[in-house]
């Protein structure tokens, strides 16, 4: 088995492990069965991409979605490793070339969508080409009631069996019930080496507000981050296609996507989205767990998630490169109703839809939080943290006020009126507006009529969005979305215990970004240069820009303006074959006029046999005509060089086989004298 340290620097450019990555890379190489759960962008495909290159035989990746296999087999193939993808989306050609690589023997890793495995032929095939391990990309598809559920997922467990290999299974989000599951279907059971990864993302910034004119917010919030690659989630097609034709109106590039257009408009938006830098994509969930951009600055919602886990997975789709991004969240108490409506409508058994409900509570309960967002949606995932800082409440406090007396005076109303209205007509009957569907009722003869008059019908608004967000109230499906009393709200209306809530302060959508700069005013021309040079070569290459380099590369690079190629092989994500086709080109943006390196040096820039390398070719030059200056000239080829810089000959017998007895003898001494001082 090849050692992970070389290959990590060598093919992937990266000097050291990303946390938690290490201990999986090793688990997986040493043939494990593996469940890891990680956050996005926290590096999960590197953890069976590197061990795929370590183990002999070919790695089946078994992903769910075309557009992110395709991402992954060009990076892949652009850091100079045998991959290819079988999916619908291939060409013929395409199709052709990854067979021609699996009978040469010559393919690493192998991309499949599951439905490939419904074919007889698929087992077949991975006997034929000598599969020894199994990776599965987003394992919580396997789960019935995950958020994508797939029923070829269901067939990986049994093709595990009959190949009788390890199984690595990877995801960004599965709570204790889904990763159950995922044991059950994957390893019958059995249980694996699982790896839970903390989930924080430190580098997102989190932040909620409650609606006030949707789309004025997300034009406002839009604004003041405009050349930024952004996605803004809606709840209907409708409202992705209005909200894109306002953004573009506003002067922003915007596209709309969502699963009711045309394939070829879908594909057309990817592509834009992947090679466009500043693009905004304003679409339904449809879109982005395939695009695998790790440039986003920032995601809005425009309508609330339907789930913590789903909010979870879409604001993971910012910042995956590690620099700073933005989240903005916009809830209110129609989006609750919707989502309540939902899950009682639909089909699944009572227990799933109390188990669905308790998802959404959570959720709420991360936009209704009093306090550090962060903490409360990492102890949702068990996990718990100091105030972190970056999000809005830790920005700035929230004012809050006892709210027992307002709860128990709208449960009243509520009870009194046998849990038949919603609540417009119970602030109505709280505020003494005798409406006449109040009068025609007699509602305005009740004891609560009136006795919330201390509050505006706007505080009253957040009032009952508050109490559905603490599920103390839901909407009643058989009642046309009336308004019932839940079990929690019991204790609040006997007395024994109190609720605070807090004072709605809408956010104002201009305010400015919460993150700061990428690079400083000094390095940011150096850096539009650089991504400049970096749209020019992907788009000659007809490849998303950050399979060139990714934004965090190129921020390396504007601050420590490397000027030689042993100084860019040290930046991070520059790997042996993207210093060799892309070295030269960046150095240029940053360092003018580049001298020309030998292919042999240039293979050893970044590694201590570069140094060897150029203090062999000092002594050679030294030495070329004798100690005394007047022998015949003598020289080692580059290549020769380079082998001694690689190979470290440990004596006299050894430095004579590689050089030859002419050479060892002129050179021999002397070239063993550096290697010496270099251990």
């Amino acid at each position: 088995m090849l050692d992970a340290a070389p290959l990590l620097r060598d093919v992937f450019g990266f000097d050291a492990f990303r946390p938690g990555q290490e201990d999986i890379v090793e688990a997986v190489a040493r043939g494990q069965n593996v469940l890891a759960i990680m956050p996005t962008g926290g590096g999960k495909s590197l953890c069976f991409q590197l061990p795929a290159l370590m183990r002999d035989g070919v790695t089946v990746v078994i992903s769910p979605l075309i557009a992110l296999m395709r991402d992954q087999v060009r990076g892949l193939q652009a850091a100079g490793v045998a991959a290819g993808a079988l999916t619908s989306g291939n060409t013929e050609a395409e199709t052709e070339a990854v067979f021609d690589a699996l009978d040469r023997g010559a393919l690493k890793l192998l991309y499949m969508a599951p439905e490939r495995l419904s074919s007889g032929a698929a087992l077949g095939l991975m006997r034929r080409i000598g599969v020894g391990l199994i990776a599965v990309d987003e394992a919580h598809c396997v789960s019935q009631w995950g958020h994508d559920f797939r029923p070829d997922y269901l067939r990986i467990g049994e093709l595990r069996r009959a190949l009788d290999v390890p199984l690595a299974a990877f995801t960004a989000t599965a709570d204790a019930e889904t990763r159950a599951e995922i044991v059950e279907k994957l390893f019958d059971g059995a249980e694996p080496a699982t790896f839970l990864r903390g989930f924080d993302r430190p580098n997102i910034h989190l932040a909620f507000a409650a609606k006030d004119g949707p789309r004025r917010q997300i034009l406002g919030f839009a604004a003041v981050r405009k050349g930024q690659s952004g996605i803004v989630y809606c709840g209907t097609r409708a409202k992705t296609e209005s909200l894109a034709g306002a953004l573009r109106e506003a002067g922003h590039s915007a596209c709309h996507y969502h699963g009711g257009m045309d394939a070829e408009d879908r594909r057309a938006v990817e592509a834009r989205f992947q090679t466009e830098d500043g693009l905004i994509v304003v679409a339904t969930v449809a879109f982005g767990m395939g695009i695998d951009k790790p440039d986003i600055r920032w995601v809005a919602h425009a309508d609330l998630p339907k789930s913590i886990e789903v909010y979870y997975q879409e604001i993971g789709r910012a910042g995956r490169d590690g620099a700073p991004a933005e989240t903005l969240t916009l809830f209110g108490a129609d989006d609750i109703r919707f989502r309540r409506q939902q899950i009682d409508e639909g089909l699944a058994p009572p227990e799933r839809r109390m188990a669905d409900h308790g998802r959404l509570n959570a959720l709420l309960g991360l936009a209704e939080a009093l306090a550090c967002r962060r903490q409360t949606l990492l102890s949702y995932f068990g996990e718990t943290a100091e105030p972190c800082g970056n999000c809005d409440l830790c920005d700035r406090a929230p004012e809050v006020f006892d709210g027992t007396e307002a709860v128990r005076k709208a449960l009243s109303a509520a009870l009194r009126t046998d849990e038949r209205f919603g609540a417009g007509h119970l602030i109505d009957i709280l505020t003494g507006n005798a409406t006449d569907k109040v009068r025609d009722r007699g509602h305005d003869a009740l004891p609560t009529f009136g006795v919330g008059r201390d509050l505006s019908r706007a505080q009253w608004q957040a009032v009952f969005r508050q109490m559905m967000g603490h599920d103390l109230i839901r909407p009643d499906p058989g009642r046309h979305g009336a308004l019932r009393m839940t079990d929690a709200a019991l204790p609040l209306l006997r007395g024994e215990t109190t609720i605070r809530l807090r004072k709605d302060t809408i956010a104002t959508a201009k305010s400015g970004p919460k993150v700061k700069a990428l690079v400083s005013d000094e390095h940011a021309p150096l850096l539009s240069a650089l991504k400049a040079k970096r749209r020019a070569l992907a788009e000659a290459q007809g490849v998303p820009a950050y399979i060139v380099f990714n934004d965090r590369t190129l921020i390396e690079m504007a601050e420590t303006q490397p000027t030689t190629l042993d100084a860019m092989a040290r930046i991070g994500g520059v790997g042996a074959k993207k210093l060799d086709q892309y070295g030269a080109a960046f150095l240029e943006v940053i360092a003018g006029a580049v001298d020309e390196v030998h292919p042999a040096r240039r293979k050893l820039a970044g590694r201590s046999a570069g140094d060897l390398y150029d203090r062999l070719m000092a002594v050679q030059a030294d030495l070329a005509r004798g100690l005394d200056g007047t022998e015949k000239p003598l020289s080692c080829s580059v290549g020769l060089l380079a082998k001694v810089a690689e190979i470290r000959p440990a004596d006299d017998r050894a430095m004579i086989r590689l050089l030859g007895d002419k050479r060892a003898e002129r050179f021999g001494a002397a070239f063993l004298d550096v290697l010496r001082q270099a251990d």
